[in-house]
């Protein structure tokens, strides 16, 4: 468990600065009001992400006095994404029925008037609470492994 310290530490800070970045979204009416810039702003938190992936790897390298292989950073990366991926289902309900509970039927709402799904049955197909968990379950996973391998690149030290 001692070797997963770290990796547990920036895995909840990363699941932490994700549900703030969606309080974040609520507050400044990207799940209501401007739900039409949603899609572009949301795309911000990016940024986010790749940077506690740096720090939580700078930190990684931190333990191991200063020096860390390519390697190294991508194992202690693969363990932060294998813990924000289950913590992705959890994040998700918080989000959709804590954070954010109109925002599937803001999004339905939106969509259907912008003619980009004929019908609220095929609107509601697509936004939905267990294809949201999908979605960031295989996201956090596939994003995870690739930012990984290049923070690891950018950051190893020998």
């Amino acid at each position: 468990m001692n070797n997963f310290k770290l990796e547990i530490k920036w895995a909840i800070i990363f699941t932490i600065s994700s549900l703030v970045w969606m309080f974040i979204e609520k507050i400044t009416g990207l799940h209501s009001t401007h739900i039409d810039k949603h899609y572009l702003w949301t795309n911000l938190f990016a940024f986010i992400a790749i940077a506690v992936y740096v720090l939580a790897l700078l930190d990684k390298r931190k333990s191991l006095k200063g020096k860390m292989s390519f390697v190294q950073g991508f194992v202690s990366g693969l363990k932060i994404t294998v813990i924000v991926t289950l913590l992705a289902p959890l994040s998700q309900w918080l989000t959709h029925e804590v954070i954010s509970p109109e925002y599937f039927t803001n999004v339905i709402a939106y969509s259907i008037e912008e003619g980009h799904y004929a019908n609220e049955a095929d609107a509601k197909a697509y936004f939905n609470f267990q294809n949201y968990v999908q979605q960031s379950v295989f996201g956090a996973f596939g994003m995870g492994v690739f930012t990984s391998a290049i923070v690891a690149l950018i950051v190893k030290k020998k």
